[in-house]
């Protein structure tokens, strides 16, 4: 499956990349023997199935692999960004409302001032 050397989640899915346009071209390749005028070549089509079929098997598990990685990965399990941006979050609501109340304010002055 993958060579020693490709030891990065990124090569791991770049080589992932190469196999699927391999799987691509053979299913074009069987298509094209199948619209064969001719007939296609049984020998022909059984190989490239069983090279589909195995290619496909290996970009399974090698991206079942990386998910599983993923998922096991946590870098920022401990990060206090989401309660950072809460809190600037429930800030910019407070400005909001108190410029709301000093427009309330300015109206209610201006209607005392006329009366």
């Amino acid at each position: 499956m993958d060579s020693p050397t490709q030891n990065t989640s990124l090569q791991r899915l770049q080589n992932v990349e190469k196999r699927i346009i391999r799987v691509l071209e053979l299913a074009g390749g069987v298509m094209d023997e199948l619209a064969n005028p001719t007939g296609p070549r049984k020998e022909f089509i059984n190989n490239h199935c069983r090279e589909f079929m195995k290619m496909i098997k290996d970009i399974q598990v090698t991206l079942r692999d990386e998910i599983k990685s993923a998922c096991e990965y946590r870098p920022f399990e401990k990060c206090d960004y989401s309660s950072r941006i809460s809190n600037e979050i429930c800030c910019k609501k407070l400005e909001y409302v108190l410029s709301q109340l000093d427009a309330m304010k300015q109206t209610i002055d201006e209607y005392q001032a006329t009366i």
